[in-house]
């Protein structure tokens, strides 16, 4: 069954059309190793019709030298381009892919099983609305199943495709698909994610991939989703994701063509901005209203969360890169420390108290992670103590800046509550966080400093030592 329009063939200038309106949904794909992720994503390209023929007979050949499939061909050469990915069988780096159906467009990210790159599974869920999570139908919930599971919960994913895949090596058994589902459940308890569903699948053969199947005739009677992986693709709502509430617009640059025109240019992070409405500057607090949103095709009555735009003001006030736009009404709080979950992305292991250079939206700014509250065990999801991380941990950490900035948290704000951490000497991405909230007091902490005491204490020592004083003398040395 092909899920290309027929519109190619007949007007191409309406099937551009309808293309160019079609939604975007970013997912990707993680599990255990040789769960069969790179032959699924092969799969749905090949089976939507979505391979040019030069591509068909580049990995036939391939399949007869780097191949694990006998003499069919290995659908995972696809996204498996590395030599070293061929010779190993196995996914190293994060292979991005495209395709579409009649109903919506996709940007897959075929993501690392093995835990040594964690790292890139973490990256390649970074932008990504779902997440399919394959489990081996013979083996079910694994160690690396949980940490796949919990790092897309982490970075934000809100819906979860379970693809109980190689369902052909268990005879397509309704019973061990049903302890499967059980099984993930279960663990599942732990995880924010608010929309789980599961399918069972063999991607080798293409059952309930893009096509129903017939060898698991018990899936589509009551009880069950019964829809295939692409169909549940096609179908799940992500337009209620995006915060259309709270308004961010971090500024990227200032536009400033000649004297009659001051714009500040942006991609719009969060919420939804209109002329006329009234917006305040942060970290300053300035108010003014917005006066034009433009872009490359002309003024917007409303922008939305993704835009890129350029916005003019009502009044002349000092705005710059790294600055924000919020709502006029909005009380972000503003502090130089935050609670934030870090994943650590480099061998040389995380030092607090170390400095590092912070990208959080536009703004550049010097830091450091002044403690570790402490690591999470991604296998069990256990805390614990620890003096630094290393590669592929992910722990909670308090981190301190050289300067405030609102603090937004990520789930409710991502492209603004996000950061990465870089090393000063190297210029090497080394880190990246998801902020959680301003920092707590620390009960073991140095005791803030009391003013008011200070001041009362050092009157007293003054008139004491330096009768002769008055009184403007001392507020002066105060």
């Amino acid at each position: 069954m092909s899920h290309q329009s027929n519109l190619i063939a007949d007007n191409i200038e309406q099937y551009l059309h309808e293309h160019e309106n079609k939604d975007l949904l970013r997912f990707i794909t993680c599990g255990s190793v040789d769960d069969g992720k790179s032959t699924l994503i092969g799969r749905m390209l090949h089976d939507s019709k979505m391979i040019f023929e030069d591509q068909l007979a580049a990995i036939t050949q391939a399949s007869k030298t780097s191949g694990t499939t006998g003499d069919t061909v290995d659908l995972a050469l696809l996204v498996d381009g590395l030599q070293s990915e061929r010779e190993q069988g196995i996914t190293i780096d994060v292979a991005y892919r495209f395709f579409s159906t009649d109903k919506r467009k996709f940007i897959i990210a075929d993501t690392p099983g093995h835990e040594q790159y964690t790292r890139n599974m973490a990256t390649g869920a970074s932008t990504a609305s779902l997440a399919v999570i394959l489990i081996d139908a013979r083996y079910g919930v694994q160690t690396q199943t949980q940490r796949h599971s919990f790092i897309a919960d982490l970075l934000g994913i809100q819906h979860l495709v379970i693809a109980v895949n190689k369902m052909d090596l268990v005879d397509f058994s309704e019973q061990r698909f049903n302890e499967i589902v059980e099984e993930y459940r279960a663990f599942a308890t732990n995880l924010n994610a608010p929309d789980i569903r599961f399918v069972p699948m063999s991607a080798l053969n293409g059952d309930n991939v893009v096509n129903p199947s017939e060898q698991t005739p018990w899936y589509y009677t009551a009880g069950y989703e019964g829809k295939t992986l692409i169909e549940l693709l096609e179908s799940v709502e992500i337009t209620y994701d995006q915060n259309l509430t709270d308004l961010r617009l971090p500024v990227q640059y200032v536009n400033r063509p000649n004297l009659d025109f001051r714009g500040y240019c942006g991609t719009l992070a969060a919420g939804v901005l209109r002329p006329g409405q009234a917006v305040k500057v942060l970290p300053s607090g300035k108010t003014s209203r917005v006066e034009r949103i433009a872009t490359f095709e002309g003024d917007l009555t409303a922008a939305y969360p993704g835009q890129a735009i350029t916005v003019t003001l009502d009044d002349e006030i000092d705005i710059s890169r790294g600055d924000w736009l919020v709502s006029a009404e909005e009380e972000l709080p503003l502090s130089n420390a935050f609670e934030a979950d870090i994943v650590w992305m480099h061998e040389d292991a995380l030092a607090p108290g170390k400095l590092y250079d912070f990208k959080l939206a536009t703004r550049d700014l010097s830091g450091q992670v002044s403690a570790i509250d402490y690591q999470i065990d991604v296998n069990t999801l256990e805390k614990h103590a620890t003096n630094s991380l290393s590669l592929n941990a992910i722990a909670r950490c308090e981190v301190e800046l050289t300067a405030a900035i609102p603090v937004d948290n990520y789930r409710s704000s991502p492209g603004t509550g996000s950061f990465i951490i870089v090393d000063r000497l190297n210029n090497v991405t080394v880190g990246a966080g998801m902020i959680r909230g301003v920092a707590k007091a620390s009960d073991s902490g140095p005791e803030k400093t009391d003013w008011a005491s200070f001041e009362r204490d050092l009157n007293a020592l003054v008139r004491k030592h330096f009768p002769h004083w008055e009184a403007k003398d001392i507020r002066q040395l105060l």
